[in-house]
């Protein structure tokens, strides 16, 4: 399967954590930005992108707390890095618990507050 097959099967499987950050950046809802979802960047798929501020927003759940995932992601964030992107990231529960701030973090990043 290519990565741009596996980038469609992941849009249509989205979490329901990535469906509710979705609603709040999908057709420029967040601060007229252009956000895109589970977008190839190299040898990667990231949860969400905004291309034209070089933005890349990752949500995470329990398996990242494992010492291997935890270093797989320091790798991917430096090559997201190495080719101009910012990387956040935010645990799935956040989504849920502190929304709010998500969207503050992420707004603060792009400094639009």
């Amino acid at each position: 399967m290519q990565q741009s097959d596996n980038a469609n099967v992941l849009r249509k499987n989205l979490t329901e954590s990535e469906k509710k950050l979705w609603q709040h950046l999908r057709s420029r809802n967040f601060f007229n930005l252009k956000f895109r979802r589970q977008v190839p960047i190299g040898k990667y798929i990231v949860d969400f992108a905004c291309m034209e501020m070089k933005l890349v927003i990752e949500l995470d759940g329990g398996q990242h707390n494992f010492e291997s995932n935890l270093e797989k992601d320091v790798i991917r964030d430096k090559y997201l890095f190495d080719n101009g992107f910012k990387a956040l990231r935010f645990w799935n529960i956040d989504i849920f618990k502190n929304f709010d701030s998500v969207l503050e973090t992420i707004a603060r990043e792009l400094n639009l507050l």
